[in-house]
């Protein structure tokens, strides 16, 4: 625990933080700017002592609960509230032997930006955690999965359409070989997660190719390289991929994108037209 480095981040955001936002009453002769500590104690729900020790550098180790009253009394951003939790050495979240599932608000706002990139974000263990509609278009649509169908691993290897397996990305498994990549991390990170185990166990016996990339023991992860998607409404589509990781959450970004003006772009801008509907003419 960083008690000096807390005491001073601690008097810094109060200070910033008037009376007024936090929907106090301005009152008269402040002699700081910002809140008063009581004020800070107060939204917090903790005693006034325990906070201005905390400020003082002379305070015990504080809880989560502690921290995350703080972190709403200060009106923390993401980042604020995860540097918080890093100088009193304490986890932001309760460690439930899995990646966390929650998506920062900051991603989800880019997500919603990114019309021309087909994005989803994925979790240690390929969990399709959110996307946005072009993605969905590119690959299917996800919102009609079920919770444990919502993996990106086990659509790709287990999709019950034979004809919908590799979503199409059979010629070129980069991004394939990536996501069992983090799939086998994240078995090493989190050993006693039953849904992990249980994710292996199906895929090792309902796919050969799935067996052959994990029994090779090797990590092939590419941040960034090139996929080819052979899509049923659209034809070839020759992608580029990038991951952007969160490492705080254990999350990745994932954007497919093409060159602005080539035939691949113009190719995903009539996806994003067509959405998700099946023009296979399908009965």
């Amino acid at each position: 625990m960083d008690r000096p480095g807390l005491a001073a981040f601690l008097r810094s955001r109060r200070e910033r933080v008037g009376p007024q936002d936090a929907g106090l009453p301005a009152g008269v002769r402040r002699r700081t700017p910002g809140l008063r500590r009581e004020e800070v104690a107060q939204l917090a729900q903790i005693s006034v002592d325990h906070y201005s020790r905390l400020e003082q550098g002379r305070g015990r180790h504080p809880s989560r609960a502690v921290l995350h009253g703080i972190a709403r009394a200060l009106r923390l951003s993401d980042q604020e509230r995860t540097h918080l939790f890093r100088l009193a050495d304490q986890a932001e979240t309760e460690n439930t032997g899995g990646p966390a599932d929650v998506v920062p608000a900051g991603t989800l706002k880019l997500l919603d930006r990114m019309t021309d990139a087909g994005v989803v974000v994925l979790d240690g263990a390929c969990r399709i955690l959110a996307w946005n509609p072009l993605a969905a278009a590119l690959f299917e649509d996800f919102s009609a999965l079920g919770g444990g169908d919502r993996n990106f691993v086990r659509r790709y290897f287990l999709h019950p359409d034979p004809a919908r397996r590799g979503y199409g990305m059979d010629g070129s498994p980069h991004f394939a070989a990536t996501a069992v990549g983090y799939l086998r991390i994240a078995a090493t990170r989190y050993p006693r997660n039953a849904e992990i185990r249980d994710l292996i166990h199906d895929l090792l016996a309902g796919s050969p190719a799935f067996a052959r990339l994990w029994h090779d023991q090797e990590l092939r992860i590419e941040h960034h390289s090139h996929q080819v998607i052979e899509h049923p409404a659209v034809g070839r589509l020759e992608l580029d991929f990038e991951i952007l990781g969160l490492p705080d959450r254990d999350q990745q970004v994932v954007l497919f994108t093409a060159e602005r003006d080539s035939p691949v772009y113009r190719a995903l801008e009539l996806l994003r037209v067509i959405g998700t509907q099946d023009l296979s003419g399908a009965p």
